[in-house]
C-alpha cells in the first residue's frame, strides 16, 4: 500500500490515492490530498465542497448525490470539475478523505 506523508505522519492510501483510514482525515490531510491532484491551495469554495461531502458521508455513510452536492453548495457541476481535477468522486471525495466512491457522487 502506498503512503501519503503529512508533516511527521504517514498515512496509508490505496492504489488510487484514497485514504485507507478515513477517520485519520483532518485539514492538513485534505491539503496534502489536494496537492496530489495539483491543487496548490484549498480555497473557501474547495472547503465548502469538502466540508459538505464529509459531513454527508459521516451522517449517512455514503457521499451525496451530485445533484444534492450542487444544490447544497450553490456550485454548478462545471465549477466542481474546475475546482477538483477528476470531479466530485475522484477529486472532491478524495480530498474529503472518503474511501473510493462507489456510484453516488
Amino acid at each position: 500500500m502506498a503512503e501519503l506523508e503529512v508533516g511527521d505522519t504517514r498515512l496509508d492510501v490505496n492504489e488510487d490515492g484514497f485514504l485507507a483510514e478515513p477517520e485519520r482525515w483532518n485539514d492538513a490531510v485534505a491539503a496534502a490530498l489536494g496537492a496530489t491532484l495539483g491543487i496548490a491551495e484549498l480555497t473557501a469554495r474547495h472547503w465548502k465542497v469538502v466540508r459538505y461531502i464529509r459531513a454527508h458521508y459521516l451522517e449517512f455513510d455514503v457521499p451525496p448525490l451530485v445533484r444534492k452536492l450542487c444544490k447544497q453548495t450553490g456550485l454548478q457541476l462545471k465549477e466542481i470539475f474546475e475546482l477538483f481535477p477528476g470531479g466530485p468522486a475522484r477529486g472532491a471525495c478524495k480530498v474529503a478523505g472518503l474511501p473510493n466512491a462507489k456510484g453516488c457522487v
